[in-house]
């Protein structure tokens, strides 16, 4: 018995949970290929953004270090400290640079990095959802096929696996369907998470060399 087979025998209730699955199956495939490319970007532009800001830093070039940013905005890292440059670029050459800048920087710059986290995790939630979901839905789609063929063996007065085998194949299509939707989908949540939780990392290890940067030029000028 083949797929085509198996769909025109299947009850509307089979059908539906069918199609439901296939719509979940499209959404975590579009949003694997999404975030997938989300990352990749975030990864490749921060190799190059990561020396070059560190460059225009020690040389002092602010204004130089929030263009670099800027060129780079798919960057994880240039979204946060581009945020972080901004407050402080005002007292950058002068003379003396406020405590109360420098706090205003750290707030901006956690601003930022709990915005980029948001925003990495976009999409994530769905995939977790899917992926503890469709199991059930599935075996819904299987539960209600197996009465329906014991139903039918019960109108029919036959008796035997014979009798129900293929309305059992049927219902446990729904099944292998929904297991085939839910372990990409939980695998992808998995490996983002690590990904993104990286990420967060980074944003962290980056905004307090960044507030270090500046203390220690604060330093300097009142040394």
């Amino acid at each position: 018995m083949n797929i085509a087979e198996l769909w025109t025998q299947m009850g509307w209730i089979a059908k539906a949970v069918v199609i439901l699955l296939g719509i979940q199956s499209a959404y975590s495939i579009s949003v694997m290929i999404e975030r997938w490319l989300v990352y990749r970007q975030a990864r490749g532009q921060s190799r190059v953004f990561t020396p070059a800001v560190a460059e225009c830093l020690k040389e002092g070039k602010i204004e130089e270090a929030i263009a670099l940013g800027e060129q780079n905005n798919k960057s994880h890292l240039a979204k946060v400290l581009v945020s972080g440059l901004h407050e402080l670029m005002a007292h950058a050459k002068s003379k003396e640079i406020p405590g109360e800048d420098i706090e205003a920087a750290k707030r901006a710059l956690d601003r930022a990095t709990a915005i980029g986290v948001s925003d990495l995790k976009r999409g994530l939630g769905g995939l977790a959802t899917i992926g503890s979901t469709a199991p059930f839905v599935g075996l819904f789609g299987t539960t209600v096929g197996i009465i329906n063929a014991f139903q039918g063996m019960k109108t029919e007065e036959t008796a035997g696996i014979a009798a129900v085998a293929g309305g059992i194949a049927e219902a446990l299509v729904a099944t292998a369907f929904g297991l085939f939707v839910a372990v990409p989908a939980v695998m992808a949540f998995n490996t983002f998470t690590q990904r993104v939780e990286v990420f967060t990392i980074e944003m962290d290890n980056s905004s307090s060399e960044l507030i270090d940067y500046f203390l220690k030029k604060r330093s300097q000028i009142s040394g």
